[in-house]
C-alpha cells in the first residue's frame, strides 16, 4: 500500500458533540485535521528518524497512517478522555513507540499520565533509552453524543 516509510509526524486531539456517536467521531476527526482523509489505523511504531511537524497538509481522500485513541458516549454528563504518547529513542537508528489510551470517567490529565507510563514501559521492554516523550490528550463531558480523540499522524515530506 505504501512504498516508503513515513518520515514526519504530528500530534493532534479534539473533542466533539454530534447528532449520533458516529457524527461525534466525525466532527472530532475534522477538528483534529484528519476528517477529510481515510485513516489507516496502525500498530504503534514511529519509524526511525521521523521528524515532528507542527502541521502536516494532508491531501483530501489520502490513505493516512495514524495511531489513535478514540472514545464515544451517549451518557449525558459522562466525562470521557483519550490520549496518545510518542516515545523518541536516544539512538536515532531505532524506532520510536506510540501508545494510545482512552477511558470513561477520567480526566485528560489522568489519561495522558497513563499513556506516558505505557510508552515508558514499552520502550523499557525493547531495551531502548528514551530521549523524550511527546503526548497530547482530549476530554469531553457528554451533552448528547460525544467523542474524545487523540492521534499521531505519520506522513512524508
Amino acid at each position: 500500500m505504501f512504498s516508503s516509510v513515513p518520515n514526519i509526524y504530528k500530534l493532534s486531539s479534539s473533542n466533539a458533540e454530534g447528532l449520533t456517536l458516529l457524527n461525534a467521531f466525525d466532527v472530532a476527526l475534522l477538528e483534529s485535521g484528519v476528517g477529510n482523509t481515510n485513516l489507516v489505523k496502525m500498530s504503534s511504531i514511529l519509524p526511525p528518524n521521523c521528524e515532528y511537524q507542527e502541521e502536516i497538509k494532508l491531501p483530501l481522500g489520502a490513505l493516512v497512517p495514524v495511531a489513535y485513541a478514540s472514545i464515544v458516549s451517549d451518557k449525558k454528563g459522562q466525562k470521557i478522555a483519550a490520549a496518545v504518547a510518542a516515545a523518541i529513542p536516544k539512538d536515532k537508528t531505532k524506532n520510536g513507540l506510540i501508545m494510545e489510551y482512552e477511558n470513561y470517567d477520567i480526566s485528560k490529565n489522568e489519561a495522558e499520565r497513563i499513556v506516558i507510563e505505557m510508552a515508558k514501559w514499552g520502550m523499557d521492554r525493547r531495551g531502548y533509552e528514551i530521549e523524550k516523550i511527546v503526548s497530547i490528550s482530549a476530554e469531553h463531558t457528554v451533552e448528547k453524543c460525544g467523542c474524545a480523540f487523540a492521534c499521531v499522524v505519520l506522513w512524508w515530506k
